[in-house]
């Protein structure tokens, strides 16, 4: 087939989509079927939804075929969070806020501005943190049940940049990572930008299937596992000390350095020890304050073992040189006196309060949540549209995600995941009634 007769094909498909002559949620014809009809051969066939898939046109869904996205929705809503439409309510992001915490900082930045050390801040700082700065994380660690040494953190600018110097640091193009079927969005992010290849491992409902992990660490040289053990983004899942414990023994098995992600721990009560507190040696701890205080407060800390450190630091070195003085100044104040504790609670009890009005309003729904989560998770029936279900809210004015964004394996479900922390109560209520009234008159029906 000349190459002008099958770019023909992909833009003529492409016009049909863009003007809606084919409808978002139209099945299209097997791979097979579009060459019959179109006198190609069968891997053409392939190349063209292939290409269109790239320009966020199409979806293929396993076992189901390829479906013509709702291109009202950006294909990446998520991680590349397109900017909500004034007016709009938020259920796409989570950006929990307290009353008061912005006289929290004011009285900070007045107890900053009469301190000793003022010109310090101004001054470059060590690239992993300041001695002092990094003893007030590792205290508050304690209080997580992480003994750690301060030598052993290293201060970076949220949890996000954490991730992304483990991955500069421990890991090279090509290497396998194992990770969640459904995952944190940025991670799927450095795992594209730094090549590596994701093995996606299914979920139970309480974790990774770890029969799963096993078989794949056998087969395969798997280089990490990238994990969110306590309080799991987007399912809400916490895995029992009886799982934690059989994943560091594969991983110490197989040899795959282990990646925690703990952003959202601080939201589950009691949960089990964290994983680098067991297996301080082959542990990479990333976690931060920007969900647990405020998105714009940009500091997070990742711990590792001694001999990864360096690496580490060279990471942040190249990156970002150092986290800014002036906000880690202010992180570890709050650390110290005991802010960033009353914070966590309250922030526990919000979320406890959000959740049992998500119970309420989106009764008769299957939804799959921790009770003390800023998230829960939708699924919709298998003949369902997410992308359609996304495209009606909006015009509601009312932003949700996909599951796109979360999916690393071939088969994308259709799902929504629901953030509850960006708006007041009442409007969630409000917001949550019509999302349910949808959900039902689109997708249930």
């Amino acid at each position: 087939m000349a190459a002008s007769r099958y770019k023909t094909l992909v833009d003529a498909l492409a016009a049909d989509i863009r003007t809606g002559r084919l409808a978002a949620g139209v099945r299209l014809p097997t791979h097979r079927g579009l060459a019959a009809r179109e006198g190609i051969a069968v891997v053409t066939a392939t190349r063209v939804y292939a290409e269109l898939e790239t320009m966020g046109l199409v979806s293929r869904e396993q076992g189901r075929g390829t479906f013509v996205r709702d291109i009202a929705v950006p294909a990446g809503h998520g991680i590349d969070q397109q900017i909500v439409a004034t007016g709009a309510v938020d259920l796409g992001f989570n950006y929990p806020s307290l009353p008061g915490q912005a006289d929290l900082l004011r009285q900070a930045l007045r107890e900053v501005a009469t301190s000793g050390d003022l010109d310090s801040l101004l001054r470059y700082q060590p690239h992993r943190g300041r001695p002092q700065d990094r003893a007030s994380i590792a205290r508050h660690l304690g209080r997580r049940g992480i003994t750690t040494e301060a030598d052993q953190i290293l201060i970076v600018n949220g949890a996000q940049h954490g991730l992304a110097i483990t991955v500069m640091a421990a890991l090279n193009a090509g290497d396998v990572v194992a990770v969640d079927a459904l995952t944190y969005p940025g991670f799927k992010v450095l795992a594209h930008a730094f090549h590596l290849d994701l093995e996606p491992i299914p979920a139970t409902t309480n974790g990774p299937n770890l029969d799963a992990l096993e078989k794949l660490c056998a087969t395969r040289p798997v280089r990490a596992i990238y994990t969110m053990p306590t309080l799991h983004n987007p399912l809400g899942w916490v895995m029992s000390a009886i799982d934690r414990t059989r994943l560091i023994k594969i991983a110490r098995q197989h040899g795959p350095l282990i990646i925690e992600d703990a952003s959202y721990a601080y939201l589950a009560e009691d949960p089990p020890p964290p994983l680098a507190a067991a297996a301080p040696d082959i542990t990479v701890y990333v976690s931060g304050l920007s969900k647990s205080i405020a998105t714009g407060l940009r500091v997070g800390f990742v711990v590792a073992p001694p001999s990864a450190v360096p690496s580490l630091e060279r990471a942040i070195r190249a990156t970002t040189w150092n986290t800014p003085a002036l906000t880690t100044a202010i992180a570890c104040r709050w650390l110290d006196d005991g802010t960033v504790d009353h914070l966590e609670a309250q922030k526990r009890d919000d979320a406890k309060t959000r959740q049992a009005l998500a119970r309420q309003e989106l009764a008769g729904l299957p939804l799959i949540s921790h009770p003390s989560s800023y998230f829960t998770w939708l699924p919709l029936p298998d003949d369902a549209r997410a992308d359609r279900l996304t495209a009606t809210l909006a015009r509601q004015h009312i932003s949700v995600t996909t599951a796109e964004p979360f999916t690393t394996s071939m088969h994308t479900p259709q799902a929504l995941r629901l953030a509850l922390g960006s708006t007041d109560l009442d409007s969630l209520q409000s917001t949550l009634r019509t999302v349910r009234r949808v959900a039902i008159e689109d997708a249930y029906a």
